[in-house]
């Protein structure tokens, strides 16, 4: 029997079933359909995870719960995780960190990823609530993991040193 991963202190296990109840108000049918459109567009070498309240419970900030404002009030944040999908995002205003960590793609920023505009709308449409799109290395990822103890739910595809994903 293999050991469920655990990151920042959460099981895969744990993070997933929170996914699903709190962004998919238990829909096990629209977290696949989420999946599965995600897996169509992203790039092989690249793997997309789920980050924040939606996987922890509660915001990392302030530590509101997840939808505290109401149901559908809590928004999405996707991290595409590789080098493909970073060539994406505009390298002039796209880029916290140039060449290694995006600005989230939102409604007030739709000009710094143009091309993965459709998908967002149609993971917004999926989720019922907006989703956020972020792209970053792998070793940015680890290091908010490690560093910031920041879970993230692989959805699509895997990250350097882990298993394959759903």
């Amino acid at each position: 029997m293999s050991e469920e991963t655990v990151r920042a202190g959460m099981s895969e296990g744990e993070m997933r079933a929170n996914a699903v109840r709190l962004a998919f108000g238990g829909d096990e049918r629209r977290f696949q359909a989420f999946c599965e459109a995600i897996r169509q567009v992203v790039p092989p070498e690249t793997a997309a995870v789920l980050r924040g309240s939606a996987v922890t419970g509660s915001r990392w900030e302030d530590g509101a719960p997840f939808d505290a404002e109401g149901p559908g009030s809590s928004d999405l944040d996707l991290t595409f995780v590789g080098s493909e999908v970073l060539v994406l995002f505009d390298p002039a205003n796209g880029f916290y960190v140039p060449g290694v960590h995006t600005k989230p793609l939102c409604d007030g920023q739709l000009e710094i990823a143009p091309v993965l505009v459709p998908l967002r709308r149609k993971l917004s449409e999926l989720a019922r609530r907006p989703v956020n799109i972020q792209a970053t290395r792998d070793w940015w990822m680890f290091l908010r993991e490690r560093l910031q103890r920041q879970p993230y739910l692989t959805l699509v595809g895997k990250l350097a040193e882990e298993g394959a994903a759903t």
